[in-house]
C-alpha cells in the first residue's frame, strides 16, 4: 500500500492523550471508518506483556476481531500498556527511527474538543509513506 501511494496526502484522524498514547492514521477518509476493500489477519508480533514502547508502529483493528486489519495504523508516542482483548494484541510492524518529537508536539496540542481522545487539534498530513 505504501509503495502504491495509498497513504500519501492522508490526514491522521485520532490522537489519544490519556491512558494510551497514540496517533492513529491510515484512513483515506480521515473519519476512522475508511480503509481498503479488504481486511486481513491474524495478529502478529504483539507484545506478550501488552506494553508498546514509544515509537512503535502497529495496526489498528476492530475490537475482538484479529482478522479486521486494513490500512489504519497507530504510532505510539509514549510508552503505553494497551490491553489485549479476546482476539489478542495489536500487530507490530515497525519502529519510528526519526521524528517522534513531531508526534509528541501534536499530542501536546491535544484534540479539537479538549477531550483525551479525538481529532487532533493540530492537523497531521502524511505527505508520503515509504518502507525500508
Amino acid at each position: 500500500m505504501a509503495q502504491d501511494g495509498y497513504f500519501d496526502q492522508t490526514e491522521c484522524h485520532r490522537i489519544t492523550t490519556s491512558g494510551i498514547y497514540v496517533l492513529q492514521c491510515g484512513d483515506p477518509t480521515a473519519t476512522g471508518t475508511g480503509g481498503p476493500a479488504y481486511s486481513y489477519g491474524p495478529i502478529e508480533n504483539a507484545p506478550a506483556d501488552d506494553v508498546y514502547p514509544a515509537g512503535t508502529l502497529a495496526m489498528a483493528r476492530v475490537g475482538g476481531d484479529g482478522e479486521s486489519m486494513g490500512s489504519q495504523f497507530f504510532i505510539v508516542y509514549d510508552d503505553s500498556t494497551i490491553p489485549s482483548d479476546s482476539a489478542g494484541g495489536y500487530t507490530v510492524f515497525g519502529q519510528v527511527t526519526e521524528g517522534l518529537s513531531i508526534v509528541e508536539g501534536v499530542a501536546s496540542a491535544g484534540t479539537i474538543t479538549g477531550e483525551s481522545d479525538g481529532q487532533p487539534a493540530q492537523s497531521v498530513i502524511l505527505n508520503e509513506v515509504s518502507v525500508s
